[in-house]
């Protein structure tokens, strides 16, 4: 028999809210944030089920910071002067779409009874293509990021923020093909979706850079 735990009504929410975006790939994560915004405004409440596995929880544990890591990437974009709306758009967008990604992500592991941090951290917490969070930016680059202006601070963050997309897409590849959790794989489905199609978009504003 399976078991279901009744999670808050906003995370589960936002998952059914992002599991409708970006479908369509010529306008990817276009109105992911007001797709989001429908979903919690129509479910009063949702189930997951209970029933996962190493895979489920090493994806929400690892997905987690690697999601902080863009919304932090997006926010240094838009505290900036004189970026393009182009530029400003797509990290809106970014962080629009991650950051209740990592409310559900989270309330699983709360609902699982796994912790956020696996233990002994995110060194060394390797299981096959989700070991060494691929595409993760090191101090150094976060900070030259931060310090950039102008045409050099949209080429760093366009081309870190695809190395970081490409990390996401193979985390979630590896979910899809491993996990056990139906709405984790959804999630996992819907991660590989968007952001293969926001590196396309990201590749094509760096070309015209």
């Amino acid at each position: 028999m399976k078991r279901y735990l009744f999670l808050p009504a906003l995370s589960m929410a936002a998952v059914i809210g992002v599991a409708g975006c970006s479908s369509d790939t010529n306008t990817p994560a276009a109105g992911s944030s007001a797709s989001a915004e429908q979903g919690i405004a129509a479910e009063s409440g949702a189930a997951v089920s209970a029933e996962h596995n190493h895979a489920d929880a090493m994806f929400a544990q690892m997905m987690i910071p690697h999601h902080q890591q863009a919304v932090e990437m997006s926010d240094l974009m838009l505290a900036k002067d004189n970026i393009s709306a182009d530029i400003s758009d797509l990290a809106s967008r970014i962080k629009a779409a991650q950051g209740p990604e990592i409310d559900v992500m989270t309330s699983w592991l709360e609902a699982w009874d796994r912790p956020v941090m696996p233990e002994g951290g995110m060194a060394g917490h390797e299981m096959g293509g989700m070991g060494g969070m691929d595409g993760m930016l090191d101090e150094d680059q976060m900070a030259d990021l931060e310090a950039a202006e102008g045409d050099e601070a949209v080429g760093l963050f366009l081309e870190s923020m695809i190395e970081h997309h490409d990390g996401a897409v193979d985390m979630a590849q590896e979910e899809i093909d491993n996990g056990e959790n139906p709405a984790a794989i959804a999630l996992a489905e819907t991660i590989a979706e968007t952001q293969q199609a926001e590196i396309k978009e990201m590749e094509q504003l760096l070309a015209e850079l």
